[in-house]
């Protein structure tokens, strides 16, 4: 089991640039943490779904300029909404602008309100799936090969190249969200670095936890070489509560936490959520 890590999370939904790269910034001099994130949705998904909402890929390029010390990344991005070759030259992109410090994550795609109102294919749960298996394939083999040819049901490489390749070799870390047990675990078995657990509560995360390790035993994979990520929101305001949410999780294999900011954001919220969770959390568990 790897070292604990703190992170933070602001979904780019009812809030502006400048919140979003005030929050960045102060994390990107905290220390404590390690990795912050984005969403990535074209529609809000909680409040006025008439809202503002930026992009999440060009805000993540954005932001990552904007810091020097973070892992940054998207919890997660939609494999629906680019095609994944596309999404590759993009990643290596990115990961050469930051310096190395891209966390490539990536779901299957769930927001069907914003797949009818874009006209993007949708497709059953079954099928998203599937293309997020293969869209992790064609991703890898961009990323290590000169020059790749893949034959899928639903993606096809013909001697395709991506130029320049990520500085991570031998590619960014893959960071996989979601909690399916017949599908998404099996893919997160398969290529995930990191699998964050969206499933809601303690119990359930310990059974999605044991499944994936029955996934792990199948396809070969030692267990202990996926990062056990949760995300959760970040109630500054009752510490005590949100450090004794986070222990359970952390005695049950966690080591990557995501704590999410909702608006209105303080100005000293970062502040706050490092002085009165994170510290205290690690100066107690030693994490």
């Amino acid at each position: 089991m790897g070292r604990t890590t703190f992170g933070v999370k602001v979904a780019p939904m009812h809030v502006t640039y400048d919140e979003l790269l005030r929050v960045w910034r102060d994390a990107d001099q905290a220390p404590e943490l390690e990795h912050a994130w984005v969403f990535d949705h074209f529609y809000p998904i909680a409040g006025n779904e008439e809202g503002p909402c930026l992009e999440g890929w060009t805000v993540l390029t954005a932001l990552a300029t904007q810091t020097e010390r973070l892992r940054v990344g998207s919890m997660v991005m939609g494999n629906t909404y680019r095609y994944p070759a596309v999404l590759a030259n993009m990643a290596a992109t990115l990961d050469i602008i930051a310096n190395g410090r891209l966390e490539f994550g990536l779901g299957a795609g769930w927001h069907e309100a914003e797949h009818a109102a874009y006209g993007i294919p949708f497709g059953t749960a079954a099928e998203r799936i599937n293309r997020l298996d293969e869209a992790c394939q064609v991703c890898i083999k961009l990323w290590t090969e000169h020059r790749a040819t893949f034959t899928g049901h639903y993606y096809q490489l013909t001697n395709a190249l991506c130029e320049p390749k990520p500085v991570q070799k031998p590619y960014p870390p893959i960071v996989i969200g979601g909690s399916g047990e017949k599908l998404t675990l099996r893919t997160v078995a398969r290529y995930a670095d990191i699998w964050n657990c969206n499933s809601s509560g303690l119990d359930q995360f310990k059974h999605k936890s044991q499944v994936l390790d029955e996934h792990c035993a199948r396809e070969g994979r030692d267990p202990a070489a996926i990062t056990r990520s949760i995300q959760m929101f970040a109630n500054v305001d009752a510490p005590e509560q949100a450090r004794e949410d986070v222990k359970g999780y952390l005695e049950a294999g966690v080591t990557h936490v995501i704590f999410y900011l909702r608006p209105p954001i303080a100005k000293n919220a970062v502040a706050r959520l490092v002085r009165d969770i994170v510290r205290p959390l690690r100066e107690e568990l030693g994490v």
